[in-house]
This record gives structure tokens, C-alpha cells and sequence, in this order.
């Protein structure tokens, strides 16, 4: 694939914050519950135990792991760790944030969990020496040094994903289109440029490839049509701009509609409710 940034403009708009809350070793059941808005990264760095899942919940019930290896939450699930009482297992684990919750267009992308031998990840080695290191002694800002190393540590991993697609089990969606050698060029467009008057001819322009393939390819690979990703893209903007404090016109100037009547208007079609009803959900919740 030709040298392209897939995912700085993504995660420029729509960061992710890590936060280190366990190092060390765990001894018999620990229960990690579903909050919204919540992820989990979890580290085995040495020792073997069984993680369990809910039943029906779309992951296995029970996975055995007996090798170093990462666990990946991108959303809001339950999950059990079953440790054996005597030794234990030896873990890093860190929350993740992502800015607009289970609607952060990565997290969204990804299955409910990712289990990954840490053998398999090319890239991350030095990460992984640096974060271990922090873990296992009391230093001056250590907690803030390893939150920055996880946050790192998801770059990498997204950026393995983005390569290694099909090895990891991700079948469609935002980052098997970010995999693919010409859907991933207008799909940076887009991402960098969403104001810009996209029609199907640009977007099949910027592709490479005629209307008809790339429309059918986009369809195929990403999930949903070219006009009703880019919609949920501004809209998903809008979101982050309205929660920032600025106002409908702003928003509707910035992403490239007609009015801030015609953003309302997507907004409601997108989500179900107007800018003004999401607001102050938002506020209630908060």
C-alpha cells in the first residue's frame, strides 16, 4: 500500500486516554464490569488464567491463556479473570476513554474483544520493555509515564491492525476499509478534509476507480454506502463539536452544509434526535 496517514486524523479528532490502574499479580476471580464509555487494555505478562465471558455476549465464554498476552476491550463488557489462588498471573491493565464512547468511530470498528499473543504484534517491543519497567518499581510520575505508554501502545496496535486485517479476525468496517489499497486513500480524504463538497465521483476520484466498483467495493468492505458513511463521520464531528461548546452554525460552516438547518436535519436522521435533544441528554447524563 502506498505511504498514506490512516490513522493520525482519526485520532487527532477522536483521541484516546489511558489510564494505569493495576500492576502486578491477581489471585482467584476478578470481575471487570460493563460501564459505558469504558475500555480495557490487560497485559499477561507472565503466568497462565482463564478469561471468562458472559454467555450470548458475543465473545467466547472461556479463553485459556498460557503466554504473554494483550487483551483488548473497546467497549463497555464484562469480563471475568480466573487466576489460580497459589501463583497467580502477572498483569499490566489501564481503562481507556474514547472520546465519544462506544461511538468513537475505532472503537465502533472493533470486535467486542481482541486476544492477542504479545509474539504476534510486531512493533510494540520496546513499548512493552519501557511499560513493564514501570510497573514493577515506585518512580517520580510513573502513574503519568505509563498512562502516555498505553496510549502509545494503542497507536501501535491500531497500526498493526490497519496490516494484519484479516489475520485479526476484523471482516468489514471502518478499519478493513482502512486496509484496503484504494478505499483507504479516500477514506484519509475524508477523514482530513470532512467539509469538503464530497460527491460519489470524488470520492470514486480520489479512490482511484470508477463510480460503480468503488461504490460496490465501499458497500462490501466498509459496511454501509459512501454518502451514509460521510454523514455519520460529520455527524460524529458535530457531536465533538457541540460537546466543546460551539455552536450549530459553527458546526454546519465547518463540515460543509448549506444552513444550520440542514446539519439539524442530518443530525435527526443520524441519531434519532436534534442537536438541541442531545444536548441535554448529554447534560443530564453528565
Amino acid at each position: 500500500m502506498e505511504s498514506i496517514d490512516r490513522l493520525s486524523s482519526l485520532l487527532e479528532r477522536f483521541r484516546v486516554r489511558a489510564h494505569l490502574f493495576h500492576s502486578g499479580s491477581l489471585c482467584g476471580l476478578t470481575r471487570f464490569d460493563a460501564r459505558p464509555g469504558r475500555a480495557f487494555l490487560h497485559l499477561l505478562k507472565r503466568g497462565e488464567m482463564a478469561v471468562l465471558h458472559p454467555r450470548g455476549s458475543g465473545a467466547p465464554a472461556r479463553v485459556q491463556l498460557d503466554e504473554p498476552t494483550l487483551l483488548f476491550y473497546p467497549r463497555a463488557f464484562e469480563h471475568t479473570f480466573e487466576n489460580p489462588p497459589e501463583d497467580g498471573a502477572d498483569l499490566v491493565c489501564a481503562t481507556l476513554d474514547f472520546d465519544g464512547g462506544a461511538n468513537h468511530p475505532l472503537a465502533a470498528a472493533l470486535p467486542p474483544v481482541l486476544v492477542l499473543p504479545l509474539r504476534r504484534i510486531d512493533g510494540i517491543g520496546k513499548t512493552l520493555e519501557l511499560l513493564f519497567a514501570e510497573g514493577e518499581r515506585v518512580q517520580c510520575g510513573q502513574r503519568l509515564l505509563a498512562d502516555r505508554l498505553f496510549e502509545v501502545l494503542v497507536l501501535q496496535l491500531l497500526r498493526w491492525l490497519l496490516d494484519h486485517a484479516e489475520e485479526a479476525g476484523l471482516q468489514d468496517g471502518l478499519l478493513a476499509g482502512l486496509s484496503h489499497p484504494r478505499l483507504a486513500r479516500v477514506l484519509t480524504a475524508i477523514h482530513e478534509e470532512p467539509g469538503k463538497p464530497w460527491t460519489l465521483a470524488s470520492m470514486a476520484e480520489a479512490a482511484g476507480m470508477s463510480r460503480s466498483a468503488f461504490a460496490a467495493s465501499f458497500r462490501d468492505v466498509v459496511g454501509s454506502t459512501p454518502a451514509d458513511y460521510l454523514q455519520r463521520w460529520r455527524i460524529a464531528i458535530a457531536q465533538s463539536l457541540l460537546r466543546e461548546g460551539a455552536s450549530i452554525k459553527t458546526a454546519s460552516f465547518q463540515l460543509g452544509y448549506a444552513s444550520p438547518a440542514s446539519l439539524s436535519r442530518a443530525f435527526t436522521q443520524t441519531l434519532g434526535e436534534s442537536p438541541r435533544q442531545w444536548l441535554q441528554a448529554q447534560r443530564t447524563a453528565a
